[in-house]
């Protein structure tokens, strides 16, 4: 399962260069199997190609804008000076152009920039927590509440921790699964209101309240 959920850890964060609302940009992972999940996250992030999107064997393109840009390498520098260690990219990709390297960050803290603010881009930060009590504590401790990831292969702690977490959706054994008859929004600070789903036709409804004032009760 750690295997399978490495893959939908990188593509959950590095999807479009990581500029989606949806990035797992916080990664919690148990700590037996903590040293090699960073590894091949490691492998994964090495492996990818930078260049032009729209051509055949590209990977990842450039950021959005050279503000996007230069607010993503300042939280990269925030990480290292504030102890994560960067195993691997953490710098520009190449001499011409808005590419940043994919890059990973482990023994990462709740308390560091890069794992409180939204990066918005490709850097993924990979924490270790103990039990499943800790890291529910740790993952709901955020301003923001819009999507989180679960992967186990025990149905308790998957029923148990996709309850508890504070988001507005929640995939288990599985990210980014969208659907028009899903309810799309978050809790927090990411957002009110639902889109999608049957809930998103109270968008376009309006709700009157009539009171009427009667002399006598009938009853």
């Amino acid at each position: 399962m750690y295997k399978y959920a490495v893959e939908q850890a990188h593509s959950g964060l590095f999807f479009n260069q990581g500029q989606c609302c949806l990035a797992g940009s916080r990664v919690f992972v148990e700590e037996s199997i903590y040293e090699e999940f960073v590894r091949r996250s490691v492998e994964k992030a090495r492996s990818k190609a930078l260049g032009n999107p729209l051509l055949p064997g590209v990977d990842q393109g450039p950021q959005i804008d050279q503000k996007q840009f230069d607010k993503i390498m300042e939280l990269i520098e925030s990480g290292k000076k504030e102890g994560a260690t960067l195993e691997c990219g953490g710098s520009a990709g190449g001499q011409r152009g808005l590419f940043i390297q994919p890059t990973v960050f482990s023994n990462v803290t709740d308390d560091m920039r890069i794992a409180k603010e939204e990066i918005f881009g490709p850097v993924q930060q990979i924490m270790c927590f103990r039990s499943v009590k800790e890291v529910i504590q740790r993952a709901n401790a955020t301003h923001y509440g819009l999507a989180a990831g679960v992967f186990t292969n025990d149905i308790d702690k998957a029923l148990t921790v996709s309850s508890a977490l504070q988001a507005g959706m929640v995939w288990v054994n599985c990210y980014n699964a969208m659907s028009a008859q899903c309810p799309f929004g978050g809790f927090k600070m990411s957002g009110n209101g639902r889109e999608l789903g049957e809930y998103a036709l109270q968008e376009y409804t309006e709700v009157k309240a009539v009171t009427i004032k009667i002399s006598h009760k009938n009853s």
